[in-house]
């Protein structure tokens, strides 16, 4: 990597890594999206970092607690583990502007499309914002990796699918639409190898 900073690769997490079920408010409602696993190995392979950034409304409305949300992290960092796949960094955002109780009813610098969880990030991992990524399934990743500079990517899955068809516009927003994260990360990886390596002998992100 360069002097510059490491580039990352910033994911959504429900609907982009593991299934879109409503508000994800039980453990046994988290199930990994076919082959995310192995697109997140493929980028720790390749030298990026990965970072999940989430925004988490449902401790606001109080659908559950923070403490849930960091169980449901560490499960899912065990069923990537599994698969031989890992997370550099997980932040998420407990806030909402207009609902849920007074602790949490706040617009905050951390709810995307904010970039304040990817600055976060940024500074505790070393990450050069203008070489990263973001990949989710709504129009808010693509408009959150445009305030940081970065690429934003739209993943079919989630509500992906039903945004593009929704507005045009979306895809527009995109630097690129993939079917799922698998297929994003192979485009990012595809890129990458056009770049060639960097010094330190591994292709750069």
């Amino acid at each position: 990597m360069t002097n510059a900073g490491h580039a990352a690769i910033f994911l959504d997490r429900d609907g982009t890594i593991n299934e879109e079920v409503g508000y994800l408010d039980r453990i046994e409602k988290l199930r990994l999206i076919p082959g995310a696993a192995e697109a997140i190995r493929l980028l720790n392979a390749a030298g990026f970092r990965v970072a999940v950034v989430t925004n988490q409304s449902g401790v606001a409305r109080g659908l559950f607690t923070e403490a849930f949300v960091v169980e449901v992290h560490r499960t899912l960092a065990e069923l990537l583990g599994r698969e031989g796949a890992r997370i550099d960094r997980f932040d998420y955002c407990p806030h909402h502007p207009t609902e849920g109780t007074a602790r949490y009813r706040r617009a905050c610098p951390c709810r995307k499309p904010e970039p304040g969880m990817l600055l976060k990030a940024a500074a505790a991992l070393a990450i050069d914002l203008g070489r990263s990524y973001v990949v989710g399934d709504t129009p808010r990743d693509l408009e959150t990796a445009r305030r940081v500079g970065a690429r934003g990517i739209l993943v079919r899955t989630g509500y992906g699918a039903e945004h593009l068809e929704a507005a045009s516009a979306v895809r527009t927003a995109a630097a690129h639409v993939a079917d799922d994260l698998l297929g994003a990360v192979r485009w990012i990886l595809a890129g990458a190898d056009r770049h060639g390596p960097d010094p330190g002998g591994r292709r750069r992100p």
